[in-house]
């Protein structure tokens, strides 16, 4: 008798399972992507020391884009920004691969001074919490005592 119980239960699942609308599923379509409203590039020379920024800005105040740091003695950094600017200051979270290493991708915060036409990579005190890192609360950035400032270049497309 338990087992009549057990086979009519698991043949009810079987058939309310199967019995489906007939109506086709609807399959998300993505939406074309936003054109950006500007796009943006910059260049930072120190020493042996090179970043290069293409910055899209879009409608509604969103910035994202590329940027390669290649610094000396170290595998190149080639990753994406996204971020937005807050007053005279953008911040952006940097998601970037490190040489050939394609398995393990990275995470920092970066903050730009606007300038005049120049954005000033500024340095500032970052603390992790729960793996994501962040500038500290009530820490101030310094965008004076810096190596890198990127100058406005002509975007070449590759």
């Amino acid at each position: 008798m338990k087992n009549l119980g057990v086979f009519c239960l698991l043949f009810s699942c079987v058939i309310f399972g199967s019995c489906k609308n007939n109506q086709s599923e609807k399959i998300p379509v993505a939406a074309p992507e936003e054109a950006p409203v500007k796009v943006e590039c910059y260049t930072a020379l120190y020493e042996k020391d090179t970043i290069a920024l293409k910055m899209n800005t879009f409608k509604d105040g969103h910035i994202a884009g590329n940027m390669d740091m290649v610094m000396a003695n170290t595998p190149k950094y080639v990753g994406e920004v996204a971020g937005e600017f807050r007053g005279d200051t953008l911040f952006v979270s940097y998601t970037y691969i490190q040489g050939n290493n394609k398995e393990t991708t990275f995470k920092n915060p970066m903050a730009f001074l606007k300038r005049d036409n120049q954005l000033i990579l500024g340095n500032g005190k970052i603390e992790v919490t729960l793996g994501a890192g962040h500038f500290v609360s009530g820490e101030p950035i310094d965008f004076d005592r810096v190596k890198y400032k990127l100058n406005p270049v002509d975007c070449v497309t590759k």
